[in-house]
């Protein structure tokens, strides 16, 4: 397969992409990809009353076998893709074409007089087809199983998020036209480009994990990468449990929700396994129901096998053919579904979603940005505003109230873990204001000795004002029960 070929400039690193979204995760929520090389560790944990100014993370300096192996890379690669055929190469898989070129990497390392072992000499055809066929020093940091989010900020800091804490890595890029040629080949396979005309971009991988590029002149210190790496072992609410992110009883409750047809919607911030409890929350919908998901980017996993998935478009470089979220509902109901799922409500698509909730779609599932209930109750009622229709506060509170049933609070806490915080019953309007009733609240009780956060999702011991509903679907002993 090899003899001497030159390649055009820009062609070189274009052989393969065979990449690997995740997923807002939870605790263990991990991703499964090849064995990984090893990041920096953890830093220690300041207690919690230590009020001095933190230090600033310093990068893992490089071990020496590394910082050689890094070296011989950067100067055997350039000569190595002159003598392969890239369209025979492309047509190999990693295990064959690591094996074909074991020889000619000899050869040159011959040549340019650099000693290396065999184990070092496999570690380098590892990083030259990590940037021949992936994402170069990000395909290590994509199989690790312990990692949920990969950041990078400029050419040498990448950061990632690790068991619940964001940890500085020693991977690097060569510098920074190697990060923009990465963030290219990663749009270019979903049919998107990335440069000065359009240098933020949303797009996903192969296996499905989000992301999200911005690169110069927006990004003002370097090209910027955010990966959510997807999901590979599916969560419920049984693992939630197990993993200490709500409580048996309260997951009870969710579980009579979803099954008693409750329109649910699931609030927190960036990275508090929003999607993740959604995912969860979807295993109770019945095999036999239509679904329809609507998502910017497609991270949901749903088990049923009658699921309708949708996902909106940017507009092109004209400024054309862009499909949003709205456009997506409105069609969404015109296609008979049982139930809608909204991967996160965010503008004015959000009237369109309350009608649907309050004409027969029952049962439907969504997530919003807020911090407590009552503020994803305030942030819903803003952005039905955004929609342009005017209509009196009291008029959309009275929908709101109407189309939502529950509200379920998550956050990521300071120890790292997801935890449900709250779960709230919409109960209906007093006047100009909409009422609830809190089933559950996260009581804190202290830290323990691993720095692990002590406490309890606690009953409220009222009567959930959905019992009818659980009644008639012959659950409203069991909810009694879960409510103590």
């Amino acid at each position: 397969m090899f003899g001497r070929r030159g390649l055009p400039p820009g062609e070189r690193d274009e052989i393969k992409l065979v990449a690997d979204d995740g997923p807002e995760s939870l605790v263990l929520d991990l991703a499964s990809h090849r064995p990984s090389e090893p990041t920096a560790a953890p830093p220690e944990r300041a207690p919690a009353n230590d009020l001095t100014p933190h230090a600033r993370p310093q990068p893992k300096e490089p071990t020496q076998a590394s910082s050689k192996i890094r070296e011989a890379a950067a100067a055997v690669q350039p000569l190595i893709l002159e003598r392969i055929d890239s369209e025979v190469a492309s047509r190999l898989d990693r295990e064959a074409l690591m094996q074909e070129l074991a020889t000619p990497v000899r050869e040159i390392l011959a040549e340019l007089k650099v000693q290396l072992n065999q184990r070092e000499q496999r570690d380098l055809i590892g990083l030259i087809l990590d940037d021949m066929l992936g994402l170069g020093p990000l395909e290590p940091l994509l199989a690790d199983e312990t990692i949920t989010d990969i950041m990078v900020n400029g050419a040498k800091r990448i950061y990632v998020e690790q068991r619940g804490k964001l940890v500085l890595t020693d991977a690097t890029f060569r510098d920074e036209a190697h990060v923009i040629a990465v963030a290219g080949r990663i749009v270019s396979q979903v049919g998107r480009r990335v440069d000065e005309s359009t240098p933020l971009v949303d797009a996903r991988l192969t296996d499905g994990s989000r992301v999200n590029i911005i690169i110069p002149p927006l990004a003002l210190d370097g090209a910027s990468i955010s990966i959510r790496k997807f999901a590979k072992r599916t969560i419920d609410l049984d693992v939630m449990v197990r993993q200490a992110n709500i409580s048996a009883e309260a997951a009870t409750v969710l579980k009579i929700a979803a099954r008693s047809r409750l329109n649910v919607l699931i609030s927190g911030g960036t990275g508090s396994g929003k999607t993740t409890l959604l995912n969860a929350l979807s295993q109770m919908i019945a095999a036999d129901e239509r679904v329809v998901t609507i998502e910017d980017a497609a991270e949901l996993q749903l088990q049923q096998p009658h699921v309708v998935r949708l996902e909106t478009r940017p507009a092109n470089l004209e400024g054309r053919g862009e499909i949003t979220m709205r456009d997506l509902v409105k069609n969404a109901l015109r296609m008979r579904p049982d139930r809608i799922i909204l991967g996160e409500i965010r503008g004015e698509e959000a009237l369109d979603m309350l009608q649907a909730m309050n004409t027969g779609h029952d049962g439907s599932l969504g997530t919003i940005h807020a911090n407590r209930p009552r503020e994803a109750l305030t942030r819903l009622e803003n952005m039905v505003a955004m929609s342009g229709v005017n209509l009196p506060s009291k008029a959309v509170r009275t929908q709101i109230a109407a189309a939502v049933q529950m509200i379920v609070q998550i956050a990521r806490m300071r120890d790292g873990v997801r935890r449900i915080v709250n779960i709230t019953e919409v109960v209906g309007t007093e006047g100009d204001v909409i009422t609830t009733q809190e089933l559950f609240a996260y009581r804190y009780e202290g830290e323990g000795a691993d720095g692990q956060l002590l406490g309890k999702l606690e009953s409220s011991g009222l009567r959930p004002a959905f019992s009818p509903r659980a009644a008639y679907f012959g659950l409203d002993r069991m909810l009694l029960e879960a409510m103590g």
